[in-house]
């Protein structure tokens, strides 16, 4: 169809003005550790987070339906498990896991968007593995399923960062759902620390859903309500919003009729709810067709990002530039003024006074180079070294900071900058430099732009086969080089 045909080749371009144009830029100066197309290649995908035994891999076997996680009211997997689809088994199959496959391989097979996590270290890959379900739900997405969140939890007791894995994942992510439960809404120290500081540094408020799943455990409407009640009231106090996100009541109708709890009086409260499980499962569904809006934001925000870190690099550039001219004149005025007090000086003396002046302005002239020499190598650097350190320890003030948006960025490269100019010590070429400022720039600026105008073209482009028909073709009008949102 006309529009898959348009999805595809807007994704295309997506991908290579990344590649092509902010890769390198992001590769050289430190920015990113591997390409930055690495993260967005990969099919969609749903990272499911949550308190242990609060019902995720039910809820994902229920999605995919065959039993795929182990399930249990204790912490029944410490793994970090990636879900998706096996391409290689014929339709109708009966569905099953087809395949597994361990952290080492997810690390270093391209294919995947996680080679960044390497960083994480041995324990980590050894508690992350594959699994590929031929399961009709995961045809255009993937499923993350997370170790439950703890209370009592060290970086030593898991022997990884927990936070730092689930804000990568989270970071490529195309939607992220955190669930709770009855017994602990909202109270689990990880799930604090997660909602408060990894998930809000990592990705945007509306990719993330928030679920109170298991509410068939309530024993009544009551003591529903008071679940409710006490997870507004922490989600408000970790997130630090008056207004309470959507929160999703949900429940396994399958879980409840094998506990017998459906035949139980006092759960009559759950046919006057509606169990959102469908609802949360079309969202989920949905998250290829957000797909192409976060790949828009991901252009836009790294732009920005790259822009903002060359902003201060060409920043302090010029004012080191400047620097350097005021220290040359000063050594070239002190050298003079010392040459020609050593001249005076010489002539003052009995044995050089009655030499010819040729010889005398000579001997001044040489004093004078010395000195200025001695400038250049050894008081120069020194001072230049002071200024670097001044700049280093105020580099606020290379760049204004008007606005809450011009904060968040500058606090997301700031480290990053303060690392390069000091390995660098500040030496690099200028004029490179502003050349890559542009072409991030007209990336983001005008790149960017066009970006959301095709996808509101998109959004209008009817689902029917109605253009096949208008002869439309299958390319879209823009998918020539010179008419593409990246070349023009």
């Amino acid at each position: 169809m006309y529009r898959d045909n348009y999805i595809t080749a807007l994704r295309t371009e997506l991908l290579e003005m990344v590649s092509e144009q902010l890769t390198p830029v992001a590769m050289r100066y430190g920015y990113s550790e591997v390409p930055l197309e690495t993260n967005i290649k990969w099919r969609p995908q749903v990272l499911v987070l949550g308190n242990y035994s609060s019902g995720k891999s039910t809820l994902i076997n229920e999605f995919l339906g065959i039993a795929v996680q182990g399930t249990g009211q204790a912490p029944t997997d410490d793994s970090f498990t990636v879900i998706t689809y096996d391409d290689g088994e014929p339709e109708g199959a009966p569905v099953r896991v087809t395949d597994r496959r361990d952290g080492k391989f997810l690390l270093n097979d391209p294919e995947y968007p996680f080679e960044t996590m390497k960083k994480h270290g041995q324990r980590f890959a050894s508690h992350f593995k594959l699994k590929k379900v031929n399961s009709p739900f995961l045809k255009n997405l993937a499923i993350i399923d997370t170790p439950g969140m703890l209370d009592s939890i060290t970086e030593r007791d898991r022997g990884y960062n927990y936070q730092e894995v689930i804000g990568d994942l989270a970071q490529i992510a195309d939607l992220v759902l955190v669930l709770f439960d009855p017994h602990k809404a909202g109270t689990v120290r990880e799930a604090h620390t997660s909602l408060r500081d990894t998930l809000p540094a990592k990705t945007f408020e509306d990719r993330v859903l928030y679920v109170l799943n298991r509410i068939d455990e309530c024993a009544s409407m009551t003591d529903l309500l008071r679940v409710y009640g006490t997870l507004c009231w922490n989600l408000s106090q970790i997130t630090g919003r008056k207004d309470i996100p959507m929160i999703h009541l949900t429940y396994s109708p399958s879980a409840t009729d094998k506990s017998g709890r459906s035949e139980d009086p006092q759960s009559a409260y759950l046919h006057f709810l509606e169990n959102q499980r469908e609802e949360l499962k079309k969202a989920v569904l949905q998250a290829p067709c957000h797909r192409l809006d976060n790949l828009a934001s991901f252009v836009e925000t790294h732009g920005e990002r790259l822009c903002h870190f060359l902003e201060g690099m060409i920043s302090y550039r010029k004012k080191a530039r400047l620097f350097r001219v005021k220290a040359f004149f000063s050594g070239l005025a002190v050298s003079l003024v010392g040459g020609v007090a050593g001249g005076l000086g010489l002539m003052g003396l009995p044995p050089f006074a009655g030499l010819d002046p040729v010889l005398q302005f000579t001997g001044a002239g040489l004093l004078s180079a010395v000195i200025l020499i001695f400038w250049l190598a050894l008081v120069q650097k020194y001072l230049y070294s002071r200024f670097l350190k001044k700049w280093l320890r105020q580099l606020d003030s290379l760049t204004p900071l008007p606005n809450q948006t011009r904060r968040d960025s500058w606090a997301s490269i700031r480290d990053l900058l303060y690392v390069n100019l000091k390995n660098s010590n500040g030496r690099f070429s200028l004029s490179q430099v502003l050349g890559e400022h542009t072409t991030v720039k007209q990336i983001h600026d005008r790149g960017s732009r066009e970006i959301r105008e095709a996808l509101k073209e998109l959004a209008g482009i009817d689902m029917d086969d109605s253009w096949a028909g208008k002869g439309a073709g299958p390319v879209p009008y823009w998918a020539n080089a010179e008419a593409s949102p990246v070349n023009r």
